[in-house]
């Protein structure tokens, strides 16, 4: 089944990522390496999710933990870890590639906690959901921002704001 990674992410916060689809003369490359570095890279996620125009939704805030091969979420305060290992997201990640499209381009440099990234804009659309967002990539080839609108039909559009930490990460208490 295809899915939209950049909405995966958001359901598996990273993982929230940038999308993994067929690129456009290669220029969403460097964003999907990015995103597949992240998995296997220890990693802490940070998302919030805007109401968007969603009738009655609430802003959300949600966790996650990329450790040892392990996907791990932050519910009601709660530490569980996913039955998907970060093995099979990467396996979900083809699929995603040789099935969907997207097209990125490169926008700017910017700084984002004190180390250089390039920015990429990120558009991808499919038969589920599209979504149009901005990744900043570091030097390091790790995403340490962000931004994703997704528009899932009905109930609507939702913002994502992500912030990925990679230093002192282990796996959460359960």
């Amino acid at each position: 089944m295809f899915r939209n990674a950049f909405f995966i992410c958001m359901l598996f916060p990273p993982v929230s990522m940038a999308s993994h689809y067929a690129m456009a003369a290669d220029s969403c490359q460097p964003v999907f390496d990015a995103m597949r570095k992240v998995l296997v890279t220890p990693s802490h996620v940070f998302s919030t999710e805007g109401a968007g125009t969603r009738v009655g939704a609430k802003p959300r805030n949600s966790e996650s933990i990329y450790f040892g091969g392990a996907i791990y979420f932050k519910l009601n305060d709660k530490w569980i870890r996913s039955k998907m290992t970060a093995q099979q997201m990467l396996e979900q990640d083809k699929e995603n590639r040789e099935q969907g499209k997207a097209t990125c381009r490169y926008l700017r440099e910017e700084v984002v906690g004190g180390e250089a990234a390039a920015v990429y804009s990120a558009h991808s659309d499919n038969e589920d959901v599209k979504s149009d967002g901005q990744v900043w990539i570091s030097k390091k080839g790790l995403p340490p921002r962000q931004e994703l609108d997704t528009d899932i039909g009905d109930p609507g559009k939702i913002h994502h704001s992500i912030r990925y930490e990679y230093s002192n990460v282990q796996a959460p208490p359960m």
